[in-house]
């Protein structure tokens, strides 16, 4: 009489049982694992925020309560003072103004400039464009303190000097823009380029109506960037601009202190509203930088 090792029933049961209390184990794993990133983002949060939060409060602040001890975050007897003081005090309006001409054309050719220079980086081989990439790569290690002044020897003698156009040209070609774009090219498949090319489009026009559309959320990154970086540029509007209509807001900020005194109430009123247009700017283009698909148009 021969046997056979037959798997019983129960034994059968059992594996079936085993088989799925393992996804709920790994179901748990990956719920811990969500739960620990999330509140550690959470603390990050508050880490960063909490500074912030203390800003904004103490412009609400009077003068008188701003040193009181104890501390205390949120305002007693909350007012307006500052902000009023502040826009009373400078030329707001003017100096918004001008930032805001200085912002839009600068990050305009930003983005522009950006956009051409990575994509001939990024799909045209050529041994002399390696060399220009290299170059601009040089420049982020040197301190901006060390470029001072030779681009304002250039700006002064191209008779630039106080006028936008001399804050607005040395700002346009920048080595992060350049190697957000060169970068995102090179995961644009080459097979995409000359297949538009076999079809009989041109150069021209495969930039324009294919590279352009798919890079768009980096264009609209590197738009928010390139708005604060200039918005919140001082030292280079300082020093090409001796007229004080064609202040920028943060040389209006400065122009508050005192040389011996400074009334903390105004200029932290006047800092909140510098904020202002970097927060809209920023919510209204978050959204499209968040939801724009990368690989939209690409298939595998």
């Amino acid at each position: 009489m021969t046997t056979t090792d037959m798997p019983r029933p129960v034994d059968a049961d059992r594996g079936r049982a085993v088989s799925k209390k393992r996804p709920r184990g790994a179901a748990t794993s990956g719920l811990r694992q969500a739960v620990s990133a999330t509140t550690l983002l959470w603390l990050l949060a508050c880490l960063y925020g909490l500074p912030v939060l203390w800003f904004v409060l103490s412009s609400l602040k009077p003068a008188s309560d701003l040193f009181s001890y104890p501390l205390t975050l949120v305002p007693h007897n909350p007012t307006l003072s500052g902000f009023k003081a502040a826009w009373d005090s400078a030329n707001f309006s003017q100096y918004f103004i001008n930032t805001t001409i200085v912002c839009v054309i600068t990050t305009i050719l930003t983005v522009g400039v950006s956009c051409c220079t990575g994509y001939a980086l990024a799909k045209y081989d050529n041994k002399w464009l390696k060399v220009f990439f290299l170059c601009i790569l040089a420049t982020t290690m040197l301190p901006s303190e060390v470029m001072l002044a030779p681009e304002f020897l250039v700006v002064r003698d191209l008779g630039l000097y106080n006028s936008f156009a001399g804050i607005i040209l040395p700002a346009v070609l920048t080595a992060t823009g350049c190697f957000m774009f060169r970068q995102f090219f090179l995961t644009v498949p080459d097979e995409l380029v000359e297949a538009a090319r076999i079809d009989g489009a041109r150069e021209l026009s495969i930039f324009l109506r294919i590279m352009v559309p798919l890079s768009r959320p980096i264009m609209l990154t590197l738009a928010i960037l390139s708005f604060q970086w200039r918005w919140n540029d001082y030292i280079w509007p300082l020093l090409m601009l001796n007229d004080p209509n064609k202040f920028t807001v943060q040389i209006g900020i400065q122009s508050i202190v005192g040389a011996q005194n400074i009334n903390w109430s105004v200029l932290l009123g006047a800092s909140v509203i510098s904020m202002i247009p970097l927060i809209a700017v920023f919510l209204v283009f978050q959204r499209y930088v968040m939801g724009a698909d990368i690989n939209a148009g690409l298939k595998d």
